[in-house]
Order: structure tokens, then sequence, then C-alpha cells
């Protein structure tokens, strides 16, 4: 997988200013006043003469050495700080959604995600795909927030690249299962809406490329059917709702190949009853053109049977009459 990995470095400096991290030795240490319960005044630079206590006498001056902490030990305590408790380092979910967010906004956009696609090996319009945006949680398309990304990957429990390739399978494996296959089906229609425009339903194009999409992995034997009424169809299909999307699953589970189970007196969605009656009529259509395929061979058959039985026919008559016309001359 080492091929896969693009290495980048992080502005630590960024990070810096999110952690509130600072400099071993830029903290002034003060103490309380031995007498009369004062304070010294913490906004005085530490250079600035000690002042003199209400007496007349000057306070002990106290000397606090600060640790030195050596910068290798720094990091450590740094890393162990934003380690979570699996294991994680979020320092480094950190400086790998550093490496990919765009320089505008607090997120990885369409090129972002273009080239963390291309560092993980997989294409950005693959199955797998969709199922690390459903890990992820992701609200739009093409689209990880920090929020999204970091707490994508501790779902997965990964913190590098090699980590999420690694994980592909189990979440592969994980999408099988019938609750969470429900799950990622209905996360898929949501992630297909534009969230910026305030879509509430999928356009009729998007929604044939992520049904194909979702079903990657188990295809209902009446997917194709269904794609090639909506394709054929785009005048009385604009859009698909969000209850059609979700009854479109029940139909696959509930419904036989042959559609014989299915009852227009069930709750089903218009737009199904209206598929059904499509999907029969072009059915018989299919029927009778094979039927008449049939006829028609079948009578091309039985012609060139005839055809070829005839030469043979005038052969015999015409040597028959030769060797009559011979037998008649010798004598």
């Amino acid at each position: 997988m080492g091929q896969c990995v693009t290495k980048c470095k992080n502005p630590t400096s960024s990070l810096g200013s999110k952690s509130g991290d600072k400099e071993s030795g830029s903290k002034s240490h003060h103490k309380k006043g031995g007498s009369g319960g004062h304070k010294e005044d913490t906004s005085a630079p530490c250079s600035k003469t000690p002042s003199e206590l209400s007496n007349g006498t000057k306070a002990m001056e106290v000397t606090v050495e600060t640790p030195v902490i050596p910068a290798s030990m720094g990091d450590l305590r740094k890393e162990e700080r934003l380690t979570d408790g699996d294991g994680l380092s979020l320092l480094r979910i950190e400086d790998l959604f550093y490496c990919y967010k765009d320089e505008q906004e607090d997120s990885i956009l369409e090129e972002g995600m273009e080239r963390f696609c291309n560092d993980l090996c997989v294409d950005p319009a693959e199955f797998r795909v969709l199922v690390l945006a459903w890990k992820f949680q992701a609200a739009t398309m093409c689209k990880f927030t920090r929020k999204e990304f970091v707490e994508g990957c501790r779902a997965i429990q990964a913190d590098s690249l090699e980590g999420i390739c690694s994980r592909f399978s189990y979440m592969m494996l994980d999408a099988r299962g019938e609750e969470n296959f429900k799950d990622l089906y209905r996360f898929t229609f949501q992630f297909g809406l534009d969230a910026d425009e305030g879509q509430r339903s999928l356009q009729r194009d998007i929604a044939i490329a992520l049904w194909r999409l979702v079903f990657t992995q188990d295809t209902p034997s009446i997917l194709e059917q269904w794609l090639d009424f909506l394709g054929e169809n785009p005048s009385g299909v604009r859009g698909i709702s969000r209850d059609t999307w979700n009854m479109f699953l029940n139909f696959t589970q509930a419904i036989g190949p042959d559609l014989s189970n299915y009852s227009e007196d069930e709750a089903w969605p218009s737009l199904f009853d209206t598929f059904v009656e499509w999907e029969m009529e072009r059915r018989k259509k299919e029927e009778e053109e094979v039927l008449a395929l049939r006829a028609k061979e079948e009578e091309e058959g039985q012609t060139c049977t005839e055809t070829e039985s005839s030469p043979g026919t005038d052969i015999l008559q015409i040597e028959g009459s030769s060797r009559g016309s011979q037998t008649w001359g010798g004598h």
C-alpha cells in the first residue's frame, strides 16, 4: 500500500493555533506575598524592580526555575494529549486533513477529494467511496468538513492513508448487514441532494446513478428494468422523492422478479403502479416478438427443406429421361 501514499507536510503554525499550546518558558510564574495577603501585580514585566511593601521594606526575591523540556519530550507529551482512548493519534488525523483541505474553507472540497481518492487508490465514483462517506456521515457530495473527517477517521479506527485503505474490506463487509445497508441506502438519498440549493428530491439522472451505485454489491433482479423505465420516461419522472427512494428498497425485497405478487391496492407510490404497468406491457410485447420470430424461422425452415429436396427430384427425373432416350435410341 506504500505506493498509494502521497506524503505532505502539515503547516504546524495552524495546528498550534488550534491546540492552544505555547512554547516552553513563555509562562510567567508569580508567588503570593508573605505578609498582608497581597499579590504581586501579574501584569508587570519580569524585569521590573520589585515593588516596596507598605512597611517600607522590599519583598524577598524568589527565583522559580522553569523546567526545561527537551523538544522531543514536548512533542511526545503533545502527542499524548492528542491521542484518544482507542490509541488513535488526533494529531495525525489533523495532519492528514490539512493535506487536502481547501485554502479558503475549513473543509476538503472537490479538488482535495480527488487527490484524497487518488492517494487511496480508489475512483471517486466507486462504491467504496460512497461507503467511506457513509462512515464519515458526510452531508454533501465532494466535501468533508473538519468535523466529518476527524470523527469519521475515529469511527473507522484509522489515522493515516494506510489505515483507511486497510479498513475498506471491513467497511464493505459491514455495509452488507441488513440494518447497516438500510442505513447506507437512506444516507445515499440525503448525500445526493444539493444542500445549498435546498433540494428535497433527487434529480432523475442523479437518482439513476446513485441507485446503480448503492446496489453495487447486491443487485436486485428488477433494478435494470426500473432504471430503464425511469430513463425512457423523462417527462413523466422529473425527480425522485424521499418516500419513493425509501419505498423502492422495500419493493425490491417484497415483490418477486415476475411482479406477480404486486397489488395496486397496497400503499405503494403511484410511480410504482405506472412502472409495473409499463413493465408488464413491455414483457408482453417482447413475448409477441419472440413468438413471431420463431414462427418466421419455422416458416423459413420449411421453405428451405422443400427447396433442398426439389433439386434432387429434378435430377433423378432428368437422369431417368436421359436413360430412357438412350435405350430407345439403342433399339
